[in-house]
């Protein structure tokens, strides 16, 4: 329910598509932040506990915003921070896919237009993204837009030289009409191995791009063809080879001789694949791939899924011109309480030939509905994480790959919920989540970290040295003694997301607050030390800070004592007057996602600093149930949709009211997606607190939504609402169906409640284009003065 997931919005270098930002997975316009890793969150967090995925760092020149407004390259002797975020003679608002029109030109110092709340890149965040080291480790490429618009290009510095150089456009030019203006969206390095210069591998529409470092020219070695997507194409470890999914079937090609081979066979269009991820493993389990190579390069594992037992769901294109199949398109959705997809595991060599499947089929078997993770161990053994249907139990699977035998190395089991990663450790023993260190045979050995806080992921092992990362613990510490408390390795308040070299001696550090856009710096490994700043942007001027306030950070209690943290947006008292205000709480409030924190996004936040400026308080609260608190805290909301969560909403209000910040009777509420679902909710469950809500693509009948999540339906409480609804749905929304929407009114017609309804004929589960949203804003916007 974090946002849509099909094919498209994987892998939008293929299809003419936006990336968006909602929930957990979170795109920042041009910065795509995925995987900030926090503990316990609050105005005094300030590292994350274990880093990234293997990208590396951006080192030793300085990439340098000018006041013009772009950017530019600069060694290390170049003024950091030359330019500013925003500012009195700020631009006009940077073009997204679609145009954007002029922002007006006006000088006033709290002149915000509401046209403006739809801005990409967000201010601050066209920082480089995809930041990695190349396989020697010798050049660190990035994706970065000079002109601090969503055209991403991909350039290198060179660390010998400390030269930046831009890499990969040439061919970009010629496909921006059909990539909408994002450019480069990712790459992936090839190793040096195969060539005598690293290079690069681009996936465009137009086919599959390599180019060499040093070249001028690069070269298409895939094709694309009209309506034959590549699809998810990944290098071999080795650099010698491409997979890829084509037409269903996974296939491979030999980057030296152009040879192409096709390695499945029996694919029966969507209803069987091979190599792709299915619905639910992209949209609830974050596992985005169906393939995996082996790490010498022989074979690949691949997930085989048959959707045919799940029921069909059509959605039609109501706003087209056209009819028949032109407009209308079916989806393999598992409803609740029916059947999902069957899921095989085989692994087939590079040369072809019989596939070996593994002992395992996902979906027909209770304890094993899910395949959630799949990786490869050293001498070519395969691991894989299965969860049963309940999520009370997570199984790690070790088979043979040359008779697909399997042996069960450990099980984790609890009561609440197993929770995923994208690692096989850390685990959850007990209320959080720890690193704990087990034999190649499923024997726990003992723990490496303990206490009140949380791993949330491991960013690096020194097998030699014998530590993880990024706080540094001992891989094999003495477990007679108390465990060492772990070292911290980065500084400074805010969110750390950490790229480590391959050498494990460096790491890059882009670091955030709300008080701070992100900044990027290279550091050493051992102690944390900083080697150079790489990136900064200076904040704006009088109208930029008159406009982005940064929250404050609070502490509020719920009904049972537990700690609550909110954030605060108070409007200017020299303009509006002394509180108590006129009140709007933005919520998503569901679980594995936080939006309480201290970063950056939360300071421009354009629609709650843009309601702030017109005078409003805006408060946000992460209500139990919600990310990174531990799972006793995670797991209130289990079999209490809908209860818990608005209760804490409502104990957020009354807090408000109590403090005198907020005027009773005069407090709405806003969200989307489950944050749309608990607005609607709340304001049924809780009407002498909450006198409006804006409800976004909600789930308004969990039988209607997929077998991940349970049921308590708003169209049960519809009869107590008595404030103003505005309900917003995209109508081809294929996450979310139109038909919650189209539910919930019906139980509003049988209760005699007038609602109001903003529909979008050709938008999904978030509006993308750029008309669409203005007039989304435009229409928020009247119903709020209207209704608060």
């Amino acid at each position: 329910m974090r946002r849509e997931l099909s094919i498209s919005s994987l892998f939008p270098e293929l299809f003419d598509q936006e990336e968006s930002w909602v929930g957990g997975e979170i795109h920042f316009g041009s910065y795509q932040c995925q995987g900030f890793h926090i503990s316990r969150l609050c105005a005094e967090i300030s590292v994350i506990i274990l880093g990234q995925s293997p990208r590396t760092d951006l080192c030793c020149g300085v990439l340098v915003q000018t006041r013009a407004g772009g950017s530019r390259l600069g060694d290390a002797s170049d003024v950091i921070g030359g330019g500013s975020v925003g500012g009195a003679k700020q631009k006009k608002p940077r073009r997204a896919h679609d145009e954007m029109p002029a922002a007006d030109a006006s000088d006033d110092l709290y002149h915000f237009p509401v046209e403006e709340t739809v801005q990409h890149p967000l201010p601050g965040y066209v920082a480089p993204s995809s930041i990695s080291f190349s396989p020697d480790d010798r050049l660190i490429s990035y994706l970065f837009s000079p002109d601090n618009t969503l055209r991403r290009k991909v350039y290198a510095f060179d660390l010998s030289s400390r030269r930046h150089e831009l890499i990969f456009e040439e061919k970009l030019r010629r496909e921006r009409s059909r990539e909408r203006g994002l450019g480069v969206t990712r790459y992936e390095w090839r190793a040096k191995s195969c060539s005598e210069r690293p290079g690069i591998m681009v996936p465009l529409p137009a086919g599959i791009f390599f180019q060499e470092i040093g070249c001028s020219v690069s070269e298409i070695k895939l094709p694309g063809i009209a309506g034959l997507p590549i699809i998810d194409p990944h290098l071999s470890p080795d650099g010698s080879m491409l997979a890829y999914v084509k037409d269903y079937e996974l296939h491979i090609q030999n980057l030296s001789s152009g040879e192409q081979r096709r390695l499945t066979f029996g694919a029966r269009g969507n209803s069987k694949t091979h190599g792709l991820a299915e619905y639910i493993a992209q949209e609830e389990m974050d596992r985005k791939t169906g393939f995996w190579w082996s790490p010498d390069s022989k074979c690949i594992a691949f997930t085989e899924v048959d959707s045919s037992e799940v029921p069909l769901f059509r959605i039609m294109h109501q706003g087209k011109p056209s009819v028949g199949s032109d407009a209308e398109e079916d989806h393999a959705y598992p409803f609740a309480g029916t059947s999902n997809v069957t899921v095989r595991l085989g692994v087939v060599s590079v040369l072809g030939g019989e596939v070996t499947w593994m002992d395992l089929i996902c979906g027909k078997h209770f304890d094993e509905e899910y395949l959630a993770r799949v990786n490869w161990a050293p001498e070519n053994a395969l691991l894989a994480q299965v969860l049963n249907r309940h999520h009370s139990q997570l199984k790690l699977l070790k088979f043979d790959i040359r008779t697909g035998q399997r042996e069960v190395i450990l099980v984790e089991e609890n009561e609440t919920w197993v929770g995923l990663h994208d690692c096989f450790t850390p685990l959850d023993k007990g209320n959080d989540k720890h690193i704990y260190l087990h034999d190649r045979h499923g024997a726990c050995l003992g723990p490496l970290t303990q206490g009140d806080w949380m791993v949330e992921q491991i960013a690096g092992v020194n097998e030699n040295a014998g530590v993880v990362h990024l706080y540094s613990v001992s891989l094999f510490p003495d477990w007679t003694l108390p465990l060492p408390t772990p070292r911290r390795l980065t500084h400074g308040k805010g969110r750390h997301t950490v790229i480590l070299d391959h050498q494990l001696q460096r790491f890059v550090d882009v670091h955030d607050s709300v008080n701070s856009p992100p900044r990027v710096t290279l550091c050493l490994l051992h102690d944390g030390s900083v080697i150079i700043p790489l990136y900064e942007q200076a904040l704006g001027g009088p109208q930029f800070q008159s406009r982005f306030l940064p929250p404050e950070m609070v502490q509020v209690p719920a009904s049972d004592g537990t700690v609550l943290y909110g954030a605060l947006y108070r409007p200017d008292a020299e303009r509006f007057g002394p509180p108590p205000y006129k009140t709007l709480i933005s919520v998503y409030g569901g679980p594995c996602v936080q939006t309480v924190c201290d970063s950056w996004i939360n300071t421009v936040d354009m629609r709650a600093q843009f309601l702030r400026n017109k005078g409003f308080l805006i408060w946000k609260l992460d209500n139990r149930g919600t990310a990174r608190r531990g799972l006793k805290f995670e797991g209130a909301l289990k079999h209490r949709f809908g209860d818990v969560d608005a209760h804490d909403q409502r104990t957020g209000a009354e807090w408000l009211v109590k403090e005198g910040l907020a005027k009773a009777g005069h407090i709405g509420i806003y969200g989307w997606s489950y944050g749309g679902y608990l607005s609607a909710i709340s304001l049924a469950r809780f009407p002498e607190t909450f006198c409006c809500a804006i409800s976004g693509a909600p789930v308004t009948a969990w039988d209607g939504y997929d077998t991940f999540y349970t049921e308590n339906s708003v169209m049960h409480h519809a009869a107590k609402i008595r404030g103003k609804l505005l309900l917003v749905h995209g109508m081809i929304d294929e996450n979310v169906h139109f038909r919650h929407t189209a539910r919930l009114v019906n139980a509003l017609i049988a209760a005699g409640k007038p609602y109001e309804l903003l529909l979008f004929p050709d938008e999904r589960h978030m509006p993308r284009r750029l008309a669409d949203r203005i007039y989304m804003e435009q229409r928020i916007w009247e119903f709020i003065q209207r209704n608060l």
